[in-house]
């Protein structure tokens, strides 16, 4: 029985033999199982809200009257600057939501380590994700690493996407994406094939059949040498009458064979399904507005899950609570964040120091007074303004 699926290298026809094909969609490989970790598209979202939420400082606050106030101390530090004997935040941070989105299938295991001689807090160890498995225990559950089990108040386990049968673990984006990532690696497959132009001729031969020559690969580049090969560069070609017939093929483009509206559309989902602006995927131009938009809803959502897992798995302190501070991510320019400053200081709210801070400049003792207009006072005190008294003669 003949192979439907293999492939021929001459079309035969009546009276003519093609030398070559035009492209065709079943000469390209197809692929098999892609790797998110390994599909440009998903690195390239998942990195980039790494990078963005591990940019936010941990504050470790407290709860007063007041207001809520940052607390510094050893314990802040420690989450802040060096959580790990090896790593920075901004390293430990990215872990976590790599982790996350991409390596813990939604979820991240950092072990509690404590200083056998002070009893404090040593460091805070990210799990490899790939060695870890949970298991149920009459309600609770376990985690393991590599044969040794821990429970939950022995780490901190971060999740993202509860998972509906056991909320206490994540659900990750592998299932979601599969077919995604595998189309857009099969989209990548097919226009590495067609941009080599090794499916693209420019001329195409068509001369009568003879048989012998035909059927072999050498007879067919006796055929070339004979008519083509012995004519020199920017020479018209001189051959018989009605024996060679040229044609000129007009290169496809990606448009043509509609590789770029499919692409585009798959990359789209994949910005939807990791909530990313498309255009951190090549799709569309940068706009403020989403990007801050970004900030406020999938930045800031990772950023609640961090802070309130470390909340608490870490504090025995009832009034304190940490927070990840994204007000620096936010896309500013110059002029916004000295127009917005220039208002707080003028309604008393703010000392001119902390608005030389927010756009990079060094403390001035001269401005660290607070000033106020003068129609800026407390409503108690508007009938002692002297404008609003009598003159002297004013009985």
């Amino acid at each position: 029985m003949r192979n439907p699926f293999k492939k021929r290298s001459t079309v035969e026809t009546e009276e003519k033999s093609v030398m070559q094909i035009p492209f065709s969609f079943g000469d390209v490989d197809t692929v098999g199982y892609v790797k998110l970790s390994e599909h440009p598209d998903v690195v390239i979202a998942v990195n980039k809200i790494a990078d963005l939420v591990s940019n936010m400082t941990i504050h470790l606050m407290e709860n007063t009257e007041q207001g809520d106030k940052r607390v510094r101390n050893a314990l802040s530090r420690k989450i802040d600057i060096e959580p790990h004997r090896n790593m920075t935040r901004k390293g430990w941070l990215y872990k976590i939501v790599s982790d996350l989105l991409l390596h813990g299938d939604g979820n991240s295991v950092v072990h509690i380590g404590v200083d056998a001689e002070t009893g404090l807090i040593d460091d805070l160890t990210p799990f490899q994700m790939q060695a870890v498995t949970f298991n149920d225990v009459d309600g609770n559950y376990v985690i393991n690493y590599n044969g040794n089990d821990y429970k939950p108040d022995e780490v901190l386990h971060f999740v993202i996407n509860p998972n509906p049968n056991y909320p206490y673990k994540g659900m990750g984006y592998r299932v979601a994406l599969r077919d995604i990532v595998k189309n857009l690696a099969q989209a990548n497959k097919t226009k590495n094939s067609f941009m080599s132009g090794k499916y693209m001729p420019s001329l195409i031969l068509a001369v009568d059949a003879m048989t012998d020559e035909m059927a072999t690969k050498e007879g067919r580049d006796n055929i070339l040498k004979k008519y083509v090969d012995e004519t020199d560069g920017g020479k018209p070609w001189v051959v018989p009458a009605d024996l060679i017939n040229v044609h000129q093929v007009k290169p496809l483009s990606l448009k043509d064979i509609a590789i770029n509206e499919g692409v585009e559309l798959d990359k789209k989902t994949v910005a939807g399904l990791l909530d990313v602006p498309a255009f951190f995927l090549g799709v569309g131009e940068f706009k403020k507005e989403e990007y801050n938009n970004f900030i406020n809803t999938r930045i800031y959502a990772i950023g609640q899950i961090i802070s309130q897992t470390l909340t608490r798995d870490l504090l025995y302190n009832p009034n304190w609570f940490f927070r990840l501070n994204p007000r620096s991510l936010f896309s500013y320019d110059l002029t916004e964040m000295v127009t917005a400053g220039t208002q707080m200081v003028d309604r008393n709210a703010m000392r001119r120091n902390e608005l030389r801070d927010w756009v990079g400049l060094d403390p001035d003792a001269e401005m660290q007074e607070l000033i106020i207009l003068e129609n800026y006072i407390p409503a108690g005190m508007l009938g002692q303004q002297n404008k609003l008294k009598g003159g002297e003669n004013s009985d």
